[in-house]
This record gives structure tokens, sequence and C-alpha cells, in this order.
């Protein structure tokens, strides 16, 4: 099979048209201006900051790249790096002069087993297979012009599609779905699974647990840990089953069609659904988030134009008014906060922080009153801190 069949239709069709975005095609075009002028320095600074492997060095790691690549059709030359890290961590980087940089932290060469490191190069080479790189998504997200919150939404939805197609060419290199789910274990968790006995079934589990809209209060939420190491990663590996089950990995499995329709329910998950949800935990949920984010956008001088335009994002147009009483609705909050702990599980509540944090962010910072009020909400909340600052520093870039 062509490893281009692979690539998840919502990542394709999203991708297709971000690039037709007036921002998106603005930033490329600089981009491209500066390509013109020279290379983006890309290779240089690997070279300063890490270390490149040579064929001599680690002639293992070569042989799984150049299975990997073979496998999915890529004849571009490699340059693999190393950096030193106490953290699992793989990048794959815009190619240079006709050669493409995978770079990998020294901790996860050091505890993955070959197995294992065939998923994380081939998902590295899957970026480069389907262009990911052509979206910048982190240049976007992070520069002088501010994206609109719907380009802004756009633009993180599609990454996580752009993750599912990344992950079907690594688990296509792999061949193997136990190694495949051991390999996100590790990444996830962090653990070497030295101490650990896996479980795909127990792993897969806490999908089923993440519902959003119909769990008990308090019943089958995971554990923090799962957020804050790897926000939603069992997903990755319910995605990467229902692709295993797949007319493209087996002749009598499901559909093309249903496969994409259930992933697109299962990314569902990490939408903020409870927005149009008809459930009294949504109804909680969205109560909590207006006032909220009423209360952390007035936090610092005054609620910005770019704090209303994502508040109007989430709520729809003109649902900001300068008729809303900003006070009355601070000091509704702690009940609203109350009624969430009663009434909802933690993943509901840690997905409206989260909301929250990404509404402090739209006007590119968030001021140290906004991020002390988001983790005392967090603490009434019962969500660690660590939530709420990881969160606010998440990176846009692939991985």
């Amino acid at each position: 099979m062509n490893a281009t069949q692979l690539r998840s239709q919502h990542d394709k069709e999203m991708f297709e048209q971000l690039l037709e975005d007036p921002l998106v095609k603005k930033v490329n075009k600089k981009i491209a201006k500066r390509e013109g002028k020279g290379n983006l320095g890309i290779r240089r600074h690997l070279l300063s900051t890490s270390v490149r492997l040579t064929q001599t060095m680690a002639a293992p790691l070569h042989n799984i790249a150049a299975e990997c690549a073979d496998k999915l059709g890529l004849t571009i030359p490699l340059e693999l790096y190393v950096f030193p890290s106490p953290t699992y961590n793989a990048a794959c980087f815009k190619p240079e002069e006709g050669r493409l940089f995978v770079m990998f932290s020294s901790h996860l060469l050091e505890r993955f087993e070959p197995g294992e490191l065939k998923f994380v190069m081939g998902h590295e080479l899957g970026h480069h297979l389907y262009n990911h790189h052509d979206l910048p998504i982190g240049y976007v997200l992070r520069g002088k012009t501010p994206p609109s919150p719907k380009l802004a939404l756009a633009l993180t939805s599609w990454s996580r599609f752009a993750e599912v197609s990344a992950d079907r060419a690594g688990a296509y290199c792999a061949n193997d779905l136990e190694t495949v789910a051991h390999s996100l274990f590790k990444l996830a968790s962090g653990l070497s699974g030295q101490l650990v006995n896996f479980s795909l079934d127990e792993f897969l589990q806490q999908v089923d647990e993440m519902q959003m809209e119909d769990a008990e209060p308090g019943q089958g939420a995971p554990t923090e840990d799962w957020f804050l190491t790897h926000p939603f990663s069992p997903l990755r590996v319910k995605a990467l089953k229902l692709f295993d089950e797949s007319v493209l990995v087996r002749k009598d499995g499901i559909s093309v069609s249903e496969l994409e329709a259930n992933i697109h329910n299962l990314m569902s998950l990490m939408e903020p659904s409870y927005l149009e949800g008809r459930t009294h935990s949504a109804e909680i949920m969205r109560r909590l988030l207006f006032a909220g984010a009423i209360a952390v956008a007035a936090e610092s001088e005054g609620i910005s134009e770019a704090e209303i335009e994502v508040f109007e994002a989430f709520f729809g147009k003109r649902s900001f008014s300068d008729k809303l009483d900003v006070e009355q609705i601070k000091a509704e909050l702690p009940e609203r906060i109350s009624q969430a702990k009663t009434h909802t599980s933690r993943p509901q509540r840690m997905q409206v922080l989260r909301d929250l944090c990404t509404i402090s962010r739209a006007d590119g910072h968030t001021t140290e009153a906004e991020v002390d009020l988001l983790l005392e909400i967090g603490k009434d909340l019962a969500v660690a801190s660590t939530f709420v600052l990881q969160t606010l520093a998440g990176d846009p870039e692939l991985d």
C-alpha cells in the first residue's frame, strides 16, 4: 500500500483549507522570502545545540531510519541528531538543502526498544511525508499579527488530526499495535516500563472514562497524571486501534469512511462540545466558562478586544455586551465552581479550565494577575496547578 493513502481525511481537508487562509498565506510568503535569501539556519542550529549521529556512531538507528524511509517511500537523505534531555521527545524539521533532519532526546534513545523506535521514527517521517511543515502553525500562533480566534482554534484542531496521520505512518512502520501502544504509554507516562506491566486494554479503558458529557460526578475520571504529562494521549492509542481494525490494515476491516467517522467522534472529546450539549453537566460547564472567562479577562487592565473576540468565538457573536454586570458575574463565580465540583467529573472541569487558559492567552500573553486567578480557580476545582501552568505554556509546534 502507498503510505500516502494512510493520511487522515480530516487532516488533509483541513490542511488544504487552512493553506488558503490569508494570514497563513502571508506567513508562508515571508518564510519563502527568507528561504530565497538562504536557508533558515536549522542545520546550523542543530549542529550547535545537539550531536549529529553518523552511520558509524549509531548504525542501528540509521538502519531503523532507512527501513522506515523505504516503507514510507521517502528518498530524501536523512540526518539524525540527539540532544541531552531527561524527557522523551522527538521532532522532525523542515528540510534544508535537500536534507531532512530528525532529532531525538537522549532519554528516548536510551529507553526505547527497536520496535518502539520504529514507531517514533515513522511518526516523525510521517510529518514530512504529509507536508505538515507547509502549514507553519508555530509561526502563525506566535507571530506579530495574532490570528483570529476562529483560525487559532482551527489550527489547533488540525494539529490533532495531523498527529493522527503521523501516528498511522509510525504504526505502518512498526507493524505491531502492542509495540506502538507501549511507545505511546512511555511517552504519556514518562516511565520506561521496567516497574510497570503495560496493559493495552487498561490503557484503552481510559478513553471510555474520558467521556465528557454524561460521566457521573467523580466516577470514571482518568488520573491527572495523564493530562499533565501528555494530555489526551489515550485517544491516540484508541485512534490507532481503530486504524488497525480498518481496511487500511486488514482486508476484512471497517471501511475508510467508517474509520474517519469514528476518528472524528473520538477527537471531538478534545473540542469544547459542552457549548452545544443539552445535558445538565454541559449547562453547568457553560455557566462556569462564562463567569470564569469574564473574571479572568477583567483581572488585568479591563477586558481587551482580543479577549472579547475569543469570548465570542466560544459563546457567539454579540454575546459580550457593555451591559454585562462584570462585578455581579465575578461574584457568582464561587457558586458556579461549587456546582461544577458537585455535578461534573474532573476531566470536565479540566476541559473548562483549559478553555479559560485559551481565552487568557488571546492577546498574546497572560498577566501575573490572570495566572493567579486561573490557579485559584483550578485549586477550587480540585485540579493541580501544574495543569494550568503547562496549558498556558503549551507549545503549538508539531512533534
